[in-house]
C-alpha cells in the first residue's frame, strides 16, 4: 500500500530545516518526512567544499530565528555552519525525520483524491508516495552541474581546470600559481583563501567588476550583548540591528545610487595600494545592489592585492594554452590551476517535473503568489529566500506562512488551496529584478511575478513580515475550496409534519454540518439555506453512505417543504444519491 504523509518537505538544507521545525511547533499534528536526495543533510554547506567556504551574510540573520547561533564568529565558515544546521536537526528530532538517497523526479496532483503523488528515484530504484501538501525547500540551482562556459583551447591546457561546485578533496595547490576565473561571491572566497593556504600566486580574472565591501568577521555589539544580556534576547537584538542595517543599505542604493556606488568604491580604495585603478578593477558599470554585493571579511581580498600574493586582472579571454590563459589584450596568465568559478545553473525545485491532472506544468504560464506559491498548482509552496539579504529569513517565513496555511484549512473544513492567476489586472514581470548571470540564462525558463502585492516579490524582509507573517490568509490571491465526499445521511422530520431534516454524519469532513439538539441542519459550504424544526423523531430507514455529488447535495437540502412527507423525501433522496 502507498504511504501517505500530510506534509512531504523535499530537501534537507536550512529552508528544509526551517520548514520541518515549523510544523512540529505549529502544526504538531501532522505528519511529514524530508525527501532528500544526497546522502547527507546540509544542502549547499555540505556540497560546497572549496578552500575558504563561508557565509557571505552575517549569521545572527543567516541563523534561524528559533535557535540563536552563539558563535564568536559572524561571518562564519562552511564547517561551523552546516554542524550548526546538523545540530538544529538532531535538536528537535528533524533529523528522524529525513530520508537520505530520495531524489524526486515528479510529483503529480489528482484533483479528485485531493493529493499529490510523488515519484522517486532513490540509486535506480523507483517509488511512490502521496501527500496533501508538497513543500519544496530544494533551492534554485543544479547541484550536479555547476555552469561553466566553453573556453577555447581548454583541451590544451595541461594543468588542471576546475570548478568550486566539484572541488577535489585531493587537490594540491601549494606553491602553485592558480587563475580564477569570476568576480562573484565564490571568486572573492576563494582567492584569498587559496592564497593564505599555500599558493604561490593567484590571479582573479573577470570580465567586469563586482561591488566589494569589507566587513569584520566578528561583530563587536554581539560580543558585549553576549555578555550582558541572556543568549536569546542578545541573539534577537543583534539579529534586528543587522536586518535593519541590511534594509537601510539596500534602500539608500535604490534611493541614490549613484551617492553609494561611490561611496563603495572609495571604501575599496582605502583598503588598496597608493594609485590602483579602483575604477577599472572594483567599479561596476551597473548600480549597486542590481547585483549581490559581494562580502569580504576582515578586507582579506585586499590585504592579498596589498601584500601581491593576488592580482586582480580585468580582461577578456582570447584562449587557453598549455600553460595559462591568453587574453584578448595580448597579455598571458600563466597558470598551474585554473578555477572557473563562474556561476551556477538555475533551476527550481531540483529538477524535479509536476502536473496537475495530467496536465504537465509551464512554469512560465504561472505567477508567483508572494513569492512561496504558484497560479495554478494546488497545496504547494516552495523557499527562494532573499537575494538582498540572509536567506532564513525568507525561508522562516514562508514557512510560517505554510503552517498558518494548514491551520486555517483544518478550522475551515479545507481541502485545497490554490494561487489564482489574477489576470490581465496585474502586469507580469520578471520572476527576479536581479542581473547576475546564472539569472539572465534561465529567466525565460521560470515563472512571473506581479505588479503589486500579493503578486510582487518583496526583496524587503520588514515588509514582507507584514504581508506574510501578519497579512491575511484568505486574500484576493487564494482560493480555498472543499471536496465533496460520500456522507451518511439520516432521514427525520418535525412533529407538525411540516419541515423535513436531514443530518450528516461525519460532518467535520465535510462541505454541510448539522446539530442535533433543535434539529437545526446547516450547509455553509454551498451557502445555501437550513432546515429547521422541533422535536424530531427517527425514521425507520436510514440511507448511509450515500455516493452524493455537489448537486445531489443541493437538492437534498434546499429548503423546507411542508407539502413533502418524509417518504417522499427518502424517495427523492435515493434518487438523487443513487442508494
Amino acid at each position: 500500500m502507498t504511504e501517505h504523509l500530510d506534509v512531504v518537505v523535499v530537501g534537507a538544507g536550512i529552508s528544509g530545516v526551517s520548514a520541518a521545525w515549523h510544523l512540529q511547533d505549529r502544526c504538531p499534528t501532522k505528519s511529514y518526512a524530508i525527501l532528500e536526495k544526497r546522502s547527507a543533510m546540509g544542502g549547499t554547506w555540505d556540497l560546497f567544499r572549496y578552500p575558504g567556504i563561508r557565509s557571505d551574510s552575517d549569521m545572527h540573520t543567516l541563523g534561524f530565528r528559533f535557535r540563536p547561533w552563539t558563535e564568536r564568529q559572524a561571518i562564519a565558515d562552511g564547517k561551523p555552519i552546516l554542524e550548526y544546521v546538523k545540530g538544529t536537526a538532531a535538536m528537535y528530532g528533524i533529523d528522524e525525520h529525513i530520508r537520505f538517497n530520495q531524489k524526486v523526479v515528479s510529483a503529480d496532483w489528482s484533483t479528485a483524491e485531493n493529493r499529490w503523488t510523488v515519484n522517486i528515484d532513490s540509486n535506480g530504484t523507483r517509488s511512490q508516495l502521496t501527500c496533501s501538501f508538497l513543500f519544496l525547500c530544494s533551492g534554485y540551482y543544479n547541484y550536479e552541474q555547476g555552469y561553466s562556459p566553453k573556453f577555447p583551447g581548454a583541451a590544451d591546457f595541461a594543468g588542471a581546470i576546475i570548478h568550486p561546485q566539484h572541488w577535489p578533496e585531493d587537490l594540491d595547490y601549494e606553491g602553485k600559481n592558480i587563475v580564477v576565473i569570476g568576480s562573484g561571491a565564490t571568486a572573492v572566497t576563494l582567492v584569498p583563501a587559496l592564497a593564505d593556504s599555500g599558493a604561490n600566486h593567484v590571479t582573479m580574472l573577470q570580465r567586469s567588476p563586482t561591488y566589494i565591501v569589507s566587513q569584520p568577521d566578528s561583530d563587536s555589539i554581539a560580543d558585549r550583548l553576549n555578555r550582558w544580556l541572556p543568549e536569546n534576547l542578545a541573539y534577537f537584538a543583534v539579529r534586528w540591528k543587522n536586518v535593519l542595517r541590511q534594509a537601510a543599505v539596500y534602500g539608500a542604493c535604490q534611493k541614490w545610487p549613484r551617492r553609494m556606488r561611490k561611496m563603495f568604491m572609495g571604501l575599496a580604495a582605502r583598503q588598496l595600494p597608493e594609485g590602483y585603478d579602483v575604477r577599472k578593477h572594483f567599479g561596476p558599470h551597473y548600480n549597486p545592489w542590481d547585483q549581490r554585493l559581494c562580502l569580504v571579511p576582515n578586507g582579506d581580498l585586499f590585504r592579498g592585492i596589498r601584500h601581491g600574493k593576488v592580482e586582480v586582472v580585468t580582461d577578456t579571454i582570447d584562449r587557453f594554452t598549455p600553460s595559462g590563459i591568453r587574453l584578448n589584450s595580448g597579455r598571458e596568465l600563466p597558470a598551474d590551476i585554473i578555477v572557473t568559478a563562474t556561476g551556477l545553473n538555475l533551476q527550481l525545485f531540483g529538477g524535479a517535473t509536476a502536473s496537475v491532472d495530467g496536465e504537465p506544468v509551464d512554469l512560465t504560464k504561472t505567477m508567483a503568489y508572494k513569492g512561496m506559491m504558484l497560479s495554478g498548482i494546488p497545496n504547494m509552496a516552495y523557499t527562494v529566500g532573499y537575494t538582498n539579504a540572509s536567506w532564513t529569513l525568507k525561508a522562516d517565513l514562508v514557512s510560517e506562512f505554510v503552517c498558518r496555511v494548514l491551520n486555517y484549512m483544518d478550522a475551515n473544513g479545507f481541502d485545497t488551496v490554490m494561487a489564482e492567476h489574477p489576470g490581465s489586472d496585474v502586469e507580469e514581470r520578471p520572476f527576479m529584478e536581479f542581473t547576475p548571470g546564472y539569472v539572465l540564462r534561465s529567466i525565460d525558463e521560470l515563472p512571473k511575478q506581479g505588479s503589486r502585492k500579493p503578486w510582487r516579490l518583496n526583496q524587503n524582509y520588514l515588509r514582507d513580515i507584514h504581508l506574510i507573517r501578519r497579512g491575511k490568509i484568505d486574500d484576493e490571491g487564494l482560493r480555498f475550496s472543499k471536496s465533496v465526499r460520500p456522507c451518511g445521511f439520516r432521514l427525520s422530520r418535525s412533529d407538525d409534519d411540516n419541515a423535513v431534516v436531514v443530518a450528516v454524519e461525519d460532518f467535520a469532513r465535510h462541505e454541510c454540518h448539522a446539530t442535533h439538539g433543535d434539529v437545526d441542519v446547516a450547509f455553509p459550504g454551498a451557502g445555501l439555506g437550513a432546515l429547521t424544526g422541533i422535536g424530531a423523531q427517527r425514521l425507520d430507514a436510514d440511507v448511509d453512505a450515500a455516493q452524493c455529488d455537489r448537486i445531489a447535495y443541493r437538492a437534498v437540502y434546499h429548503q423546507t417543504r411542508p407539502a413533502v412527507g418524509s417518504g417522499q423525501f427518502g424517495d427523492h433522496v435515493a434518487d438523487q444519491c443513487g442508494v
